[in-house]
């Protein structure tokens, strides 16, 4: 069943008014001298504006598709930009270094998708000083300088997580009011420090727990302490009816997470697992070239689920190996993104912008409403 999320956007980007004017950047460089030698840019348009915009990544088909987004803004509205971004999502110190290094561009706008909501903090202060606005997009930063984010355009992460526990619950449900001892669900993360990760770790954990309780079994997180740490009334590790256990790779990369999915999937109770975003969903699945025990049901394996898309999470899906997936809208967040920074300057009044996730099947990831975005 296909399922749309209108997100609730995070609370510390506060939506702004008409404050100041943007950063005096018409004459600044587009260009990613300064930055790690590692990171690639990417510059289009031509116009009186200036923007520069710091992903997550390259590594990740997730971030060429945003790219594609901001590149077709850019040549809609006649605006240059330039974008940088690190070769991985866990090189949170490369990021800051990016950042920085935008700033001291004076472009006319910055676009930001953190890693690290704590690590950009001082950034955005100097960013806010030098009065240049700040627009995040796909992860909020709750504790921004007042002033310093004039919008977040992101998903309700939570809800997102939320929407892969409701799909994955109806398909385990039986082994778990069936099951003769206890039962374990995996989740890996690529992060504890992301504000859109965490929340999507965390709304997939309470929805589980909140149906798996509802039927009368008793639930215990274990793993992870960040994600432990947040469950209330967490259940007894050694008694409890349901183990959810939680992982975290030292860094974000599929080899990583793979190993933790392995971890994982080679305890015989593990009835489920569910990546949190398209680096771990595709850990899980080369996990599974090992392993060979992902299935339709937990009658004849591990029942999967991923977040994200990407040609390999598509092929899962499509062929039954996963039940299904989450997937955001990361060409509208990056398009967006661009177009708040383009709106502020022009003097007009911006606020936070609600993007959609689905969750796709086998069935339905080629519906017109979903089908645009399954990025490869």
């Amino acid at each position: 069943m296909k399922k749309k999320i209108l997100a609730v956007l995070l609370g510390g980007c506060m939506a702004a008014g008409l404050l100041a004017g943007c950063g005096g950047g018409n004459d600044a460089a587009s260009s990613g001298e300064g930055t790690d030698a590692a990171a690639e840019d990417s510059s289009s348009g031509g116009g009186d504006y200036h923007f520069e915009v710091v992903v997550k990544s390259f590594q990740s088909t997730y971030w060429q598709a945003a790219i594609t987004g901001i590149d077709a803004a850019a040549d809609e509205l006649g605006v240059d930009i330039n974008t940088t971004g690190p070769n991985a999502e866990s090189d949170i110190a490369d990021q800051v270094n990016m950042l920085n290094n935008a700033i001291s561009q004076a472009p006319d706008g910055i676009a930001l998708a953190a890693n690290d909501q704590s690590a950009v903090l001082p950034s955005l202060q100097d960013a806010l000083d030098a009065g240049i606005p700040v627009v995040c997009f796909d992860t909020g930063v709750p504790d921004a300088p007042e002033g310093s984010v004039i919008a977040t355009i992101a998903t309700d992460n939570e809800s997102a997580g939320a929407v892969a526990a409701e799909n994955m619950y109806p398909v385990i449900k039986d082994a778990i009011a069936n099951a003769s001892g206890q039962v374990r669900i995996g989740e890996v993360n690529q992060d504890a420090t992301s504000a859109n990760i965490s929340g999507r770790g965390m709304g997939f954990i309470n929805k589980m727990k909140e149906l798996i309780e509802a039927d009368g079994k008793t639930v215990a997180v274990i793993g992870n302490q960040y994600y432990v740490d947040q469950v209330e009334n967490n259940g007894d590790e050694g008694s409890a009816d349901v183990i959810i256990e939680v992982a975290v790779p030292a860094q974000t990369t599929v080899e990583l997470s793979a190993t933790e999915a392995s971890n994982i999937m080679n305890k015989e109770d593990t009835i489920a697992i569910f990546g949190s975003n398209q680096v771990t969903a595709e850990g899980v699945l080369t996990a599974n070239q090992n392993l060979s025990v992902l299935a339709a049901t937990p009658d004849e394996g591990i029942v999967g689920v991923g977040f994200d898309a990407g040609a390999t999470l598509k092929a899962a899906v499509a062929d039954g190996t996963l039940i299904g997936a989450v997937t955001q809208a990361p060409v509208d967040q990056g398009n967006l993104a661009i177009h708040a920074l383009y709106d502020y300057c022009e003097g007009k009044e911006v606020s936070d912008i609600a993007t959609d996730s689905y969750w796709y099947d086998a069935e339905t990831m080629n519906d017109e409403e979903i089908a645009p975005n399954l990025y490869d």
